[in-house]
């Protein structure tokens, strides 16, 4: 991944650019694959459970806890995902203070998989 770092490890403008034009028709789990791929302190900001869905009964979705830690390069990642409006308006639950959000993706089964 480290085609999408720069040399200090913050996201080069290609990798900002690849989350901003993700194609909304796209698999939504890969676009959190590749955010989390380049996401700096990910063993610390960022987990992804599968929990019971808020709204559909009997349902569970993939959960997403992320926090970007204050760094600026997990800012300019979030910035970037709200560009892309369609994935962020279908995923995004919550933001709280700190830079901490939560996603949701349905459970579903992946095309082919």
């Amino acid at each position: 991944m480290t085609a999408w770092l720069d040399a200090d490890g913050y996201p080069t403008d290609h990798a900002l650019d690849r989350i901003e034009h993700w194609p909304y028709t796209a698999d939504p789990r890969g676009w959190f694959e590749f955010i989390q791929a380049i996401w700096h302190f990910s063993s610390w900001g960022w987990k992804e459970l599968t929990e019971p869905s808020d709204w559909k009964e009997n349902s569970q979705v993939l959960r997403y806890y992320v926090s970007t830690g204050g760094w600026s390069g997990n800012e300019d990642i979030i910035r970037a995902m709200q560009a892309n409006h369609v994935l962020w308006s279908t995923t995004w639950v919550q933001t709280r203070r700190g830079g901490h959000y939560i996603f949701e993706v349905s459970h579903e089964p992946r095309f082919g998989v």
